[in-house]
């Protein structure tokens, strides 16, 4: 899910058949990203560097060593900036497709999850 960090508006939804790593569904999607876009991910998208080269990615461990209290103040700055999608996924999961097993055709599954993006817009423009 790509959402705009100023406006708060769902921008692109990507689905995948079944279990699909974060990055591996960004790249099957084929969603193009202006290379001056920033783009804020979590640790999902390891890796995302390589082919944007615009990305903040939270500092990961080391094997047997601590991150510096620089670098965890950074992750915390990171991940306070990235709160935004998390609010936009639970004002998704009121629907409950998100939150529960779907049981409908799997085929339709974007689709419905494209209107629900499209009525969560729209209900940005209504609220004052």
């Amino acid at each position: 899910m790509i959402v705009n960090a100023v406006t708060h508006q769902i921008l692109c939804t990507a689905t995948g058949a079944g279990v699909m790593h974060d990055l591996a569904l960004l790249r099957s999607s084929k969603v193009r990203i202006h290379p001056e876009t920033l783009l804020r991910a979590d640790r999902g998208y390891q890796g995302i560097t390589k082919t944007h080269k615009n990305t903040v990615l939270p500092h990961k461990k080391l094997p047997g060593r601590k991150l510096s209290d620089a670098q965890r103040e950074e992750n915390r700055e990171r991940a306070r900036a990235r709160l935004l999608i998390e609010h936009v996924i639970r004002r998704l999961k009121v629907f409950r497709i998100l939150k529960e097993v779907y049981r409908h055709r799997r085929k339709r599954f974007g689709l419905r999850l494209n209107l629900l993006a499209g009525l969560y817009n729209f209900d940005l423009l209504c609220t004052p």
